[in-house]
Order: structure tokens, then sequence, then C-alpha cells
């Protein structure tokens, strides 16, 4: 993870890049003294890095920690660290310390999932043509990327949630890392093969603590793996619904069945109302309950 400590009022803000750049091995050594148990499992702070930015206010001088949490999200570890270590960045520097704090566009801490999909499986090679079509819209319009995206994390802040992690922190930096180079792009990657099968792939920050006992996993890299691998599997699904048959089919599907529930329907009645008001395409509650009064007439209930 990385913890950002921003310097201000500088009046020579590369010089006082370098100077804390000749200073690194003691302020490492300054945030490692904070968290012992880190480092005696193999973490802490490994690095750092100092960027001069120019912003609306004049420049800023930003110390950039590179910490190795293991298996915690960090964010108490690299906020402690980042505290620690402001005072030597003011002396260094000569300015005046502010921010001290995590960054949750985690582009050190990546998870990647990645498939080929045998052409048959989705339905033939228009199919596969049709995904790849839809993907390269979403990497040239911000409009779709959006979409695509959203639809990635549809599937990964779900185990997100049921792993007790932060999904606030999650979709931030996906979101974040989605637009790194300056236009917001799509996070997953889907070519086809020479064969004709379809190539997907998705890289994203994933920033989680390892939850052992909700999923068996060994560590927080392998939990960020599924919640990668679920993000892939999630958006091949939406892709091919709309490379193939439209996503509202399945859209339309799911909405009626939450109308049959709250009409009243139940049991094998919940798929009958359902089936009858995606094919008419009147799902509406109104509709719902006259079908269920046609049906208990009909002695369906």
């Amino acid at each position: 993870m990385i913890g950002q400590i921003q310097a201000v009022d500088i009046k020579d803000p590369f010089a006082a890049k370098m100077k804390i750049l000749s200073a690194k091995k003691e302020i490492l050594q300054k945030a490692n003294d904070q968290d012992p148990m880190l480092v005696s499992v193999g973490g802490g702070a490994k690095d750092l890095d100092v960027k001069v930015i120019d912003a609306k206010t004049g420049p800023m001088v930003i110390t950039e920690l590179h910490v190795d949490c293991r298996d915690a999200m960090g964010a108490n570890a690299v906020n402690t660290m980042a505290e620690a270590v402001a005072p030597m960045i003011e002396r260094i520097s000569g300015g005046r310390v502010y921010l001290r704090i995590i960054s949750n566009l985690a582009v050190k801490r990546l998870a990647r999932a990645w498939t080929v999909i045998a052409k048959e499986e989705v339905g033939g090679e228009e199919v596969v043509d049709g995904i790849v079509e839809a993907y390269n819209f979403a990497v040239a319009d911000p409009f779709r990327a959006a979409t695509h995206n959203k639809g990635i994390l549809n599937g990964i802040i779900g185990v997100v949630i049921a792993t007790g992690n932060d999904h606030r922190a999650i979709e931030a930096g996906a979101h974040a890392y989605a637009a790194r180079n300056g236009h917001y792009g799509t996070l997953s990657y889907w070519e086809k093969n020479r064969d004709g099968d379809l190539v997907g792939s998705l890289e994203l920050p994933m920033a989680v603590e390892v939850a052992l006992k909700i999923l068996g996993v060994k560590s927080a890299n392998e939990l960020g793996e599924v919640m990668a691998a679920v993000g892939l599997a999630q958006n091949l699904g939406a892709l091919r619904a709309l490379a193939h048959e439209g996503i509202q089919r399945g859209h339309m599907s799911l909405h009626a069945r939450n109308i049959a529930i709250t009409a009243g329907a139940s049991g094998d009645l919940i798929d009958l109302v359902v089936e009858r008001m995606v094919e008419e395409r009147k799902v509406r509650m109104d509709r719902a309950k006259e079908l269920l009064e046609e049906y208990k007439k009909k002695g369906k209930v």
C-alpha cells in the first residue's frame, strides 16, 4: 500500500525531493519502528518515492511510502507510519506537512485474472466477435466503460462485503485505476485468438484483508485473485448477454421474479407468473396480481 505525506511552502521543491530521497534509509527505519509486528512477519515499509506536483495553490512535494501489509488491508499501519515520518519530512524539506494518509489507488497491489474460453461455450464465433466489439466500444468510450466496470464490480463487491472488507476502498481504487492514463477505460480486456476462441483478462487494485474462515484462502493475495476471477466472470456474463440475446431479457426476468414474489406468488407459481410477464413484456405489479388471480381460478394455487 502507498502512504502519502504532503509537504507545501517549499522554495526549492526539486532540491527537497533529492534531500528526502537521500534520507530514505532513516525515513524507512522510522516508519518500521511503528509496527515491529508487521516487520517480524516480513512486511513493513520497503521503499519510498518522492514526486513534485504542480497544484493550483503552488508546488507540493509528495513523499510516498511503499508498505508491504502482508495479509492486512493496511490502513492503520500505513497511516501510523505516515504520521510518524511527517516531522522528518518537514525537517528535511523545510516545508510544512498537511496530509499524511494512505492512498486507495493501490497500484502496487494488483490482482489479475485470465481465461481462455472455447467459442462453443459462448455460442459460437459470432458471439465471440460481438463480445470483442462490445469490449472495444468500452475502450473507446468512457460512457460504456463506466457501465462495464460497474458490472465487473457487481461481482467483486459481493465477495468484498461477504468477507468483511471495505467495498468503498475497492470501488474507488478500481475506478481511479481505470482512469490512470488520463482516459477512463474498461478494467477488463477481451480478444479473439487465432482459433476463434475468447481470451479475457482483468487487472485492478485489490487491497483486501484475508478472510481465512469464510473462503478458506491462505493469503490476502489469494483472496484478491478470487475477487478478480469473480469480476472477470461477471463481466463475461454481461458481455455475452449484450452481444447475444440482449441484457434486457436477463434484467427483466430478475425484476419479474421480484415483482411476482411481492405480489404474493410462491413455489412453482413464481416461475409461471414470471414466464408470462416476460413473454408479454408486462413486468408490473398489477399484471402479476392479475395472473395470480387467473392461476387461482385454474386451481394452480
